[in-house]
């Protein structure tokens, strides 16, 4: 019977204990209800202003020693001065008058080179000289021209003078004239072929037949390409040398579709090349094209360097950021902008007295951001803040890191 007893009153003590545990674990859950919602209403804070996603990150709390700790800083929203950014790739470029391919109209053999690959060279320079027979043929021909156009020159002269003083033959005079201006339309062709070819025609004129024809660079530039070699023959029209100039070589960046709108004349560029990745180079928008190349949609923009490198050459591959227009925007450094789960937040920030001691409280807002620059971001709110609201300016990163660290602790 004791021991019936005994077993009963254990019973009841046991229930008692659990009873009173569960008590105290509701009454602490009520607490903490409570003192959320304290902190909701003594300022702004109103539950119904978060959304369902940055309830779910919920509010941090720090002490006035660790806030200083972390060395938080808090104030309005500036405004700043921002630069839209386009990210664009492209390449080093030169326009087509500031490249050249030589070639000659003339099929002779290549009897000297007289340049190599990248040396230096100007316009008029002598690049290669050809020989063949048919050269001399042609110089031959045109003195035996010229010489006959000297002799009907004068007959032309002498037939006219008696044709206009009615001693001469109508008939006579008329052929000496045709005679005469065939042949001198004969010597112009001549003479153009031999300009063309770079010869003197004043030498010539004067019976000096040059047996070699010279090569010469149309334009300033670098020796890039050296197609022949020493006693080829090159038919007329194929290729002996091409020549680039440097010195006018510029910026093509692609720029996409979706970008275009944002592009215009003027704009300026920083770029970067593969061989000095950590040099940037400035450069000025001076064109864009006005049609799209396919495969990507993109439109070519032609940007001034502002520093030409003595390394850069065409086809250098470069990455770009062209900078749009400056805007007056709302921002914060990119340090006061948290991730997470693919959506950017910032962090609303009041103070809260408890037991005599300041304890800082952070709610996160969910924003969306615009253009960057210089680490600075676009700030654009969701929803309208209260006036004189305070947000964090730098290191939220340590605050989610923190709360992230608590909630691992208490997890073991």
């Amino acid at each position: 019977m004791k021991v019936h007893i005994l077993f009963i009153s254990a019973l009841i003590l046991a229930t008692l204990y659990f009873t009173s545990c569960m008590s105290k674990t509701a009454n602490n859950k009520n607490v903490e209800a409570d003192r959320n919602q304290a902190l909701f209403k003594d300022t702004y804070m109103d539950p119904i202003y978060y959304s369902d996603s940055e309830k779910e990150l919920g509010a941090i709390r720090l002490s006035a020693l660790k806030f200083k700790s972390l060395g938080i800083k808090v104030g309005n929203i500036p405004t700043r001065v921002l630069s839209g950014v386009v990210s664009a790739n492209g390449w080093l470029e030169l326009f087509p008058q500031h490249k050249a391919v030589i070639t000659t109209i003339f099929g002779a053999n290549i009897t000297e080179i007289k340049v190599i690959k990248g040396e230096k060279v100007k316009k008029d320079q002598i690049l290669a000289y050809l020989s063949h027979p048919n050269l001399i043929n042609l110089q031959t021909a045109y003195i035996r021209t010229y010489n006959q156009m000297q002799f009907l020159e004068k007959e032309y002269h002498r037939q006219k003078s008696l044709y206009d003083e009615k001693i001469g033959s109508d008939d006579i005079y008329q052929q000496t004239k045709a005679n005469y201006q065939i042949i001198k339309s004969e010597l112009e062709h001549y003479d153009a072929q031999l300009k063309q070819l770079s010869l003197d025609v004043k030498k010539l004129k004067n019976g000096n037949i040059s047996q070699y024809l010279p090569v010469v660079s149309p334009i300033d530039g670098y020796i890039e390409k050296i197609l022949v070699q020493t006693g080829q023959f090159v038919d007329p029209q194929a290729q002996i040398l091409s020549i680039i100039n440097n010195d006018f070589i510029h910026a093509d960046i692609l720029v996409f579709e979706k970008d275009i709108h944002k592009v215009k004349m003027g704009q300026k560029v920083s770029f970067t090349v593969d061989s000095v990745p950590k040099k940037n180079f400035s450069a000025t928008i001076f064109s864009v094209e006005k049609n799209f190349k396919r495969n990507p949609r993109v439109v070519r923009v032609h940007a001034e360097i502002h520093q030409k490198e003595y390394f850069f050459t065409p086809s250098m591959y470069i990455h770009g950021k062209i900078y749009t227009d400056d805007s007056t925007v709302n921002a914060l450094p990119e340090e006061a902008i948290i991730i997470e789960n693919g959506k950017p937040y910032i962090f609303l920030v009041e103070t809260n007295e408890q037991d005599n001691e300041m304890e800082w409280v952070f709610n996160p807002v969910e924003i969306r951001t615009g253009i960057s620059n210089q680490s600075w971001v676009e700030i654009n709110l969701l929803k309208p803040l209260p006036e004189n609201t305070k947000v964090v300016l730098n290191n939220a990163y340590y605050l989610i890191a923190g709360r992230k660290k608590g909630e691992t602790s208490d997890e073991h």
